[in-house]
């Protein structure tokens, strides 16, 4: 199922533009590009848009601002240099400079904000377990082994 992408403006993160969309194509590769880039959407399986784009190019956002006292919980999706992907969630009130800037550090080359206090990670093995609160859209990351 198809929903429109939306390109209009407003206020809040997700139209701190360029907003972005990270979906994972026919071939199974995953993408993360700028709403606006997004032409040929017959090859894609699965898709989200947000926002902001926290790397662009390997080019950080324009408005981030190092030292912002815009602090909040972040979690975003990065494409690392081998193709795979990066989930992060901040345990701690974070900005959006240094929240790029840790994708960055990783070598990702675009990296995207998906969401903030409303998130949660389940995480047994690292002994991070968050089941309270209501859900909107979960990701999930299983092994074929």
């Amino acid at each position: 199922m198809y929903q429109s992408l939306d390109s209009l403006n407003g206020n809040g993160n997700f139209y701190l533009k360029p907003n972005g969309v990270f979906y994972i194509a026919s071939n199974n590769k995953a993408h993360i590009i700028p709403t606006s880039n997004l032409l040929n959407r017959n090859n894609i399986k699965y898709a989200t848009q947000s926002g902001p784009m926290l790397l662009i190019d390997g080019k950080m956002h324009h408005a981030f601002k190092k030292g912002s006292s815009n602090v909040q919980i972040r979690n975003g999706v990065g494409i690392l240099p081998d193709g795979n992907l990066i989930f992060a969630m901040s345990k701690e009130p974070v900005n959006f400079y240094d929240f790029a800037q840790y994708f960055e550090s990783l070598g990702c080359k675009n990296a995207l904000y998906l969401d903030g206090f409303v998130s949660r990670t389940y995480l047994p093995s690292k002994n991070w377990i968050q089941d309270d609160g209501d859900f909107g859209v979960i990701i999930g990351v299983t092994n074929k082994n």
